[in-house]
């Protein structure tokens, strides 16, 4: 049965193909909304695999790192890529938003940030590594 951790790493990893779906189909809100989301789940699966518990139901990606116990870990380019992420997650859903939004979501911006989202999961991977799991099921 998966761990706690696996169970938000093995989202990730379904997030992560429907991301590149987005990105290749010219969807740049959904390719930035989805990043959004792999990061929250990786992130969670810190959490999960510290506390052996459900993470919270947040979706600022800073305080789940905080909450996490990773925010001072991350390097620079990690703490601005969940300042980025961030806003995507709520400003993308509603149209006073979602035009400001669209309008720096090019692809070649959301190329760039499917391949630092995909790092980030190759760090909480690595980093899950040297933490003990939880063996728990979800």
């Amino acid at each position: 049965m998966l761990n706690k951790a696996e169970y938000w790493l093995g989202l990730c990893d379904n997030d992560l193909k429907a991301a590149k779906a987005m990105l290749e189909a010219n969807q740049f809100l959904w390719t930035g909304f989805i990043c959004h989301l792999v990061v929250e789940k990786a992130i969670k699966a810190i959490i999960a695999s510290k506390t052996c518990e459900i993470p919270p139901r947040l979706h600022k990606l800073s305080r789940l790192a905080e909450i996490g116990d990773i925010y001072d870990e991350l390097d620079k380019d990690q703490q601005e890529l969940l300042d980025i992420l961030t806003p995507l997650q709520i400003e993308g859903r509603y149209p006073e938003y979602k035009e400001k939004v669209s309008a720096k979501l090019t692809k070649s911006y959301c190329r760039q940030l499917l391949t630092h989202t995909e790092e980030f999961v190759c760090w909480t991977k690595q980093r899950l590594g040297s933490l003990p799991q939880n063996t728990q099921a979800e």
